[in-house]
């Protein structure tokens, strides 16, 4: 069994947690679209788009140990854990192609990570999070 969350840095404003999970929830769409259900119609006839079949927590840590756990998960080397992240490189920028042109001369020490999205086996995932409290 698979499990999802994300993990977002605890000290940054609401509208940048809300973004970044939204950058997040876009990124793990585009790559596992089959964790997207069906539409579905309800007594009146009206579509409700499909959204997630997975429940997804958010929980909160600091930026470093954002960094942690994603430096955790690369260095294992094993695809069975999906990671995307959001830095301060993808919020400092106006376009995609401002983004690319920064992580290209980024250096680790230079990105500060706002948010992780762990999507894999479930104990393996629960290793890395378990200990985080959800973001409220």
């Amino acid at each position: 069994m698979n499990r999802c969350v994300f993990v977002i840095a605890q000290d940054i404003p609401v509208g940048l947690v809300a973004n970044t999970a939204a950058i997040l929830s876009m990124t793990l769409g585009r790559n596992f679209p089959n964790l997207i259900g069906p539409d579905l119609i309800d007594g009146a006839g009206t579509c409700h788009r499909g959204i997630t079949t997975l429940v997804l927590p958010i929980l909160k840590a600091t930026s470093e140990a954002i960094s942690t756990i994603r430096s955790k998960v690369l260095s294992k080397g094993s695809g069975d854990i999906f990671v995307a992240d959001v830095s301060n490189a993808a919020q400092e920028t106006k376009t995609y192609e401002e983004y690319a042109a920064r992580l290209q001369i980024a250096l680790e020490d230079d990105l500060r990570y706002l948010g992780l999205c762990l999507y894999g086996p479930d104990s393996a995932v629960r290793s890395l999070t378990g200990n985080l409290p959800l973001f409220r």
